[in-house]
């Protein structure tokens, strides 16, 4: 067999694999493909030299990994600043344009009115998947890892070289970092949850989560089932050296001098990986089209995609003006908008929380947005259904804000025929019947032994942001709750085998695996942890860390000391130091049966204050906020009343967040952050039709100072 006949015979063999295992719709016996793997065998055992990086025998499985090790990333895989209309992007370039023109006059160069007219900018379609960063040294792919917090991820090296878009081996021989998105095709998503049905386990909620969740597998044999793709977007660490000599070889008439990032993109096909079809390089003023090119044509793309990139294309310049606290400066994410689709109220129900707070939620027909299958709305409070009369019946707009939360936003009352029904205002929990006690826009079940209020707090305690004990999710508490076999979060760490045994679906392994996981919890869990756990009423995660560095004394540290920690209000002091002499014993009892990880790292000081922000501002639970609260972007605020925390605490959150802060209401305000004994703006905003938002609204905003 010649090169040329083995590289052909690679292609065909590619081609048989690619009818037999994506388009289920084979092209050769299982015979023929046999053979013809024996014989490209045959010669890549004689001519090791010649093996191509797309040979199907570079495709191997291994034994099931025992767990994924951590690795810091060579170069830091960084966020990319959002952008949400031509607004926004025209503000980006204006900010761009100035960053320049900064970095001119301290250099001493000449500089433009408007630098950026004359720059080029490489654009490329953003692929809602799971970001991966590839490390190849003498062209051999040495790990991969995952993005994880930017600065170090999980490796997931025997995952990635079952995907056949990922090379093992490249033509560039230096060292170098590839990054890309790990992506499932919309078909491949739709074929995997068919068969998911069919084997009556639960469904992934979009082709991200199933790119996600499957490189996130301990065996490499059921990722390469999974048919995944990889779409390079990018190059962190490279060896110059070995990229002069690269470019030398492949005669490229570009230099280090001249290379730009689309050049750079362009040489990937050259090493190995796939070609990058819709990457393009254009002036300033032809990025709108473009994008809108791109936004026509999405629903036609075979990979769910969420925005568009925008990058400086000069290296050197892009080398000039360096990064932020979250990103780099020279590159931007322009954002399609969120889907919205119209959608009927069929029911409500009311949602009772661990606190006791009833929410309603609006229930309709399951319709697909964004990739996700969603059938309920929060509504929030009984009041803002009175503000705008939903009924049952009523035709709605449903949105997905930041292609992650759904939203009704609009009530299409000019649909009404006349048999839609006014939703009654509860009087009795939907869970225990207990009388419901109204106060302010909330409604509250006081029933101290209401078990939704118990099975919300024990999920809550036990959920991944708080003690993270494995497989004790919420259908698991709810069968525990129900079978009597805990009635508080103590009796969790009581539990028996026996007595699991007793559930449905309970055998030997899976009774022990969750045993395992909760004596796994004790002296395993960071004391934050353990505070958060506790639920505590505008306590989240941050705040939790803070008081974590005081120790266990943190319980018994009087109101004056919590509130003058930096961030903490009045209110959020009060609810945590009543909690602790409330549950004083309870406490004490958790801590020991836990024995949670106390950190040696000294109490935060007011000057530290700046530095300790500065890095809470960096990390995963900001972005998750930005996410949650992308509807205020650009949006006109202004604030009344008294919420958790102190009033600038909250503007300067609002702000970070993209939002303009006024002190008036006027026609030009969007929303009112209502708080308790709001005055005259809150009726005011009523007059206006003003949206108003509650506390319980922007509970994650109170609870991340």
């Amino acid at each position: 067999m010649t090169h040329k006949e083995y590289l052909e015979n690679v292609d065909t063999l590619n081609r048989y694999a690619k009818h037999y295992y994506e388009l289920d719709n084979p092209i050769a016996s299982d015979e023929e493909y046999d053979r013809l793997y024996q014989e490209i065998c045959e010669y890549e055992k004689s001519y090791p030299q010649n093996i191509s990086p797309h040979s199907p025998t570079q495709r191997v499985e291994n034994a099931p990994l025992e767990n994924f090790i951590k690795k810091e990333h060579k170069t830091r895989m960084w966020s990319l600043e959002d952008v949400f209309n031509q607004h926004d992007l025209q503000d980006w370039l204006q900010k761009l344009d100035n960053a320049i023109t900064r970095n001119a006059t301290q250099s001493h160069q000449d500089s433009k009115q408007h630098p950026t007219n004359n720059l080029a900018f490489c654009i490329s379609p953003k692929y809602d998947g799971m970001s991966l960063n590839l490390i190849y040294k003498h062209g051999q792919l040495q790990q991969a890892i995952t993005r994880g917090d930017g600065i170090q991820g999980e490796v997931v090296t025997q995952n990635a070289k079952v995907i056949e878009s990922i090379p093992q081996n490249i033509t560039f021989l230096g060292e170098i970092e590839v990054r890309g998105e790990v992506v499932m095709s919309k078909d491949n998503f739709n074929k995997l949850n068919n068969q998911r049905e069919i084997e009556n386990k639960s469904l992934f909620a979009n082709p991200r989560n199933a790119a996600a969740g499957s490189m996130r597998q301990l065996d490499s044999a059921l990722v390469r089932e999974r048919e995944l793709d990889f779409i390079p977007w990018g190059i962190g660490y490279y060896d110059e050296q070995e990229l002069r000599l690269f470019l030398s070889c492949n005669k490229e008439s570009s230099n280090m001098n001249t290379l730009g990032f689309y050049d750079l993109l362009q040489l990937l096909p050259q090493m190995g990986f796939t070609k990058h079809r819709y990457l393009q390089q254009v002036q300033a003023q032809d990025i709108e089209s473009a994008y809108q090119e791109i936004l026509a044509k999405r629903e036609n793309f075979p990979f769910l995609l969420d925005g568009f990139v925008i990058v400086v294309d000069d290296l050197i310049l892009q080398r000039e003006l360096g990064f932020t606290q979250k990103a780099p400066r020279f590159a931007c994410a322009y954002k399609f908008p969120a889907h919205e689709t119209t959608i009927q109220i069929e029911s409500i129900s009311w949602q009772v929380g661990r606190t006791g707070v009833i929410t309603p939620v609006a229930n309709f027909t399951p319709t697909s947005l964004e990739g996700a299958m969603i059938s309920r709305a929060t509504l929030h409070n009984f009041k803002e259904i009175e503000r705008s009369d939903i009924r049952i019946g009523d035709h709605c707009l449903l949105i997905r804000s930041g292609d992650v939360i759904p939203k009704i936003t609009k009530v299409f009352k000019e649909r009404r025929n006349g048999n839609e029904t006014i939703i009654p205002k509860p009087s009795q929990c939907p869970a225990c019947e207990h009388t419901l006690h109204f106060e302010d826009i909330f409604i509250y079940c006081q029933n101290p032994k209401c078990l939704a209020k118990l099975k919300a707090s024990l999920t809550h305690f036990t959920s991944k942001k708080a003690f993270d004990i494995a497989g004790l999710g919420e259908s698991i508490i709810e069968l525990l709750v129900d079978y009597k076999l805990i009635a508080g979060v103590v009796d969790i760490y009581f539990l028996q085998k026996e007595s699991l045994l007793q559930l449905p679906n309970f055998k030997e392994k899976r009774a022990q695996n969750l045993l395992n996981a909760i004596r796994d919890s004790i002296n395993h869990r960071e004391l934050w942890r353990f505070i958060h756990a506790l639920g505590i009423l505008h306590i989240g995660e941050v705040a939790s860390k803070k008081l974590a560095q005081f120790g266990t004394e943190c319980f018994t540290m009087p109101k004056e000391q919590v509130a003058n920690i930096d961030g903490f209000g009045e209110e959020l002091a009060q609810s945590f130091t009543l909690y602790c002499q409330n549950n004083k014993e309870f406490i004490e009892q958790l801590l020991s049966i836990t024995k949670p990880q106390i950190s040696n790292n000294k109490k935060p000081q007011k000057a530290d204050s700046l530095l300790f922000a500065t890095e809470l501002a960096v990390s995963q639970e900001k972005s998750q906020m930005q996410q949650t609260f992308a509807y205020l972007i650009g949006k006109t605020c202004v604030i009344t009343g008294t919420f958790a925390v102190n009033r600038d605490f909250l503007k300067n959150r609002l702000e970070e967040l993209g939002a303009h802060v006024s002190s008036n209401i006027s026609t030009k305000t969007n929303f009112l952050l209502a708080g308790e004994k709001s005055g005259s703006k809150l009726a005011k905003a009523k007059k206006f039709n003003i949206t108003i938002l509650t506390q319980e609204d922007i509970k994650e905003l109170i609870q991340f100072p």
